[in-house]
C-alpha cells in the first residue's frame, strides 16, 4: 500500500470524517497516550536501540518522550508537542532503569526501597518496584506561564520544519474536579458554578496568549483533561453535567473554533457513554482514550451511534485484559477486533486505551503497533 497523506493531514482528515490514505497512529502525543518509561527502555532494548539518554517528559506517570526512531519504525503520524528540559539530570531509578530527568524533580531514596517527591507540604511516592507515583499530581516545570507558551511555540514551528506531524497542547482543564466536586453539585452549587466561571476565565485567558504566540499557525489541537468516568458508569448523573460542565465546555470549544484552526480533544477516562451526546453538542472533536473495557462502552455501539459526529482516539488495544496479560497472538486478535470496527470510514486514530504501563512485554507492544498498522489500511 502507498501513503498519499502527510502525517499531519491524515490524523486532520481523521478528525474531520474525511477519507484517509491509512487511518492514523499515536504514542505519546498527550499524556494519557503515551508508554511508560520501564517499557519504552524495554522496548529500545528488545529493538536493538540505543537505550542512553530516554526522558522523561511526566515525573508523576513516569512517561517516556517517543523519539523519531521509534515513530518511524510504528509509523506514527503524531508527536509530543513539549519543550525539552534543560539541562537534564540522570535519575537511575533501579538497575539498568536511568532516565534524564527535570533536575527539579529531585526524587529521593528512602530506606525501605520507596522514592518520595516532596513540594511544600504536598508529596507523592512511588513504592519499591514500582512503575509510577501516587498522591499529590506533582508536576514539574523550569519555566513560567509565559516561558512555556513561547518554548511550546518554538517546538511546534521546530516541529513542522522537520517533519509534518500532528501535535496537541494539553495543558486545560474540562471543567470537572472528580467525585468530590459531584458532591458539591448537590450540596454548594453556587460555589461549583463559582469555581467553574473562574477556570473558565483562565483558560480563555491562556488561549488567547496562546494563540496570539503561535503566529504560524503550527499547533494543531488543544486538550481538555478532566476524568468524568468510572468503570461502571459516568461519577455525575447526565443533567448535573448539562448544568455544571456542559457550558463552559461549549464555551472553550466555541472560542477555539471560532478564532483558529485548532482542535479540541477531551480526554476522560472510564465509562462516559451517557455524556458522549453532550460532548458532541458541545463541540468537541476528539474522545479519548475511548474506554471499551468500561461499562456501556462497547465499541460497535459508540461507532454506529456516534461514529460519525466525533473522532475515536484511542480504543484500538485493551489495556486492563490484554496488553500487558496475554500473548502477542492475542493482542494482534484484539487489536484487528477493534479496529475492524472503529477504524471503518474514518473518526478514528489508532491509540491503546491509555498509557502503557510500565510491566508491558516489550513483544506485546511491538505485536500491538504492527498489527495497528497492518490493519489502518482497513478502507482501501
Amino acid at each position: 500500500m502507498t501513503e498519499t497523506l502527510s502525517r499531519r493531514q491524515r490524523v486532520l482528515n481523521a478528525i474531520e470524517h474525511k477519507p484517509v490514505d491509512r487511518f492514523p497512529i499515536d504514542l505519546g502525543a498527550h499524556f494519557s497516550t503515551g508508554i511508560s518509561a520501564f517499557a519504552y527502555r524495554n522496548l529500545r532494548e528488545y529493538l536493538g536501540m540505543d537505550c542512553a539518554n530516554i526522558e522523561l517528559i511526566d515525573s508523576v506517570q513516569m512517561l517516556a518522550r517517543v523519539e523519531d526512531d521509534i515513530i518511524d519504525r510504528f509509523h506514527v503520524d503524531t508527536k509530543l508537542l513539549r519543550a525539552r528540559w534543560k539541562d537534564p539530570v540522570p535519575w537511575t531509578v533501579r538497575g539498568e532503569y536511568t532516565f534524564q530527568t527535570c533536575p527539579v524533580l529531585n526524587p529521593q531514596l528512602q530506606p525501605n526501597g520507596d522514592y518520595m517527591v516532596y513540594v511544600g507540604n504536598r508529596k507523592m511516592r512511588m513504592p519499591k518496584g514500582g512503575f509510577f507515583f501516587d498522591g499529590d499530581w506533582l508536576q514539574v516545570s523550569q519555566l513560567d506561564e509565559d516561558g512555556e507558551i513561547a518554548a511550546v511555540v518554538k517546538e511546534a514551528n521546530a516541529m513542522r520544519e522537520k517533519g509534518d506531524f500532528f501535535n496537541m497542547y494539553m495543558e486545560y482543564g474540562a471543567y470537572f474536579g472528580g467525585i468530590e466536586e459531584a458532591c458539591d453539585m448537590y450540596t454548594d452549587p453556587d460555589d461549583v458554578i463559582a469555581a467553574h466561571e473562574a477556570q473558565h476565565a483562565r483558560n480563555i485567558a491562556h488561549f488567547e496568549k496562546l494563540l496570539k504566540a503561535d503566529k504560524l499557525g503550527n499547533i494543531d489541537c488543544v486538550a481538555l483533561n478532566s476524568d468524568l468516568g468510572m468503570q461502571s458508569a459516568p461519577m455525575l448523573r447526565p443533567e448535573m453535567y448539562e448544568e455544571f460542565c456542559f457550558p463552559y465546555v461549549k464555551k472553550f470549544c466555541d472560542f477555539v473554533h471560532e478564532h483558529s484552526d485548532m482542535k479540541v480533544f477531551l480526554h476522560s477516562c472510564g465509562s462516559v457513554e451517557p455524556l458522549i451526546p453532550y460532548f458532541i453538542e458541545a463541540g468537541v472533536d476528539v474522545l479519548n482514550p475511548v474506554q471499551i473495557s468500561a461499562n456501556n462502552m462497547d465499541p460497535n455501539d459508540l461507532k454506529t451511534r456516534y461514529g460519525d459526529k466525533i473522532c475515536f482516539w484511542g480504543g484500538g488495544c485493551n489495556t486492563q485484559q490484554v496488553l500487558g496479560v496475554k500473548t502477542p497472538e492475542e493482542v494482534r486478535e484484539n487489536v484487528r477486533y477493534l479496529t475492524g470496527i472503529l477504524g471503518k470510514n474514518s473518526g478514528f486514530v489508532f491509540n491503546q486505551v491509555h498509557n502503557i504501563m510500565g510491566n508491558v512485554p516489550a513483544e506485546n507492544i511491538v505485536a500491538m503497533l504492527d498489527e495497528a498498522y497492518a490493519c489502518s489500511w482497513i478502507n482501501k
